[in-house]
């Protein structure tokens, strides 16, 4: 038995761990990108996550479906993009942040708007990329 199984380390889940990591590099900085390119004042609403985290939504249900259920598996495009880029791109930990902020500096309102749009749209974000996912044809396939 090779070393490094012995030593309970297999080289596909290093495969994973290397697709889902090179996502993630690729998925902050495309965050980090949307959120200077959409400028929020203090105490508003907070388009720049809220927009990444409706786009994001959208992005994983039109991904989920197309490497689940329209495209050939492959082992690696899901725990790219999925897990590593998506994972990265979009962020809970802010949206949460960002609300309780808005709440404890008097802007309740703001906030619990925020919540609730950031909810209702991100579910709806994810219906229409799968929508749009299975609405797309494909060569060869009915």
């Amino acid at each position: 038995m090779p070393r490094q199984q012995q030593a309970g380390i297999h080289p596909v889940r290093h495969r994973f761990l290397a697709a889902i990591a090179l996502g993630g590099a690729l998925g902050g900085p495309a965050r980090y990108g949307v959120a200077q390119f959409v400028h929020v004042a203090r105490d508003t609403f907070p388009w720049a996550t809220f927009w990444t985290n409706i786009t994001g939504s959208f992005a994983i249900g039109l991904v989920l479906v197309l490497t689940l259920e329209r495209f050939p598996p492959t082992r690696y495009v899901r725990p790219f993009l999925a897990t590593g880029f998506l994972g990265a791109y979009t962020t809970y930990s802010t949206f949460a942040v960002e609300t309780d902020i808005l709440v404890r500096d008097g802007q309740a309102a703001v906030g619990i708007a925020y919540a609730v749009a950031s909810l209702v749209a991100g579910l709806f974000a994810v219906w229409a990329g799968m929508l749009v996912a299975r609405a797309i044809r494909l060569p060869g396939r009915s």
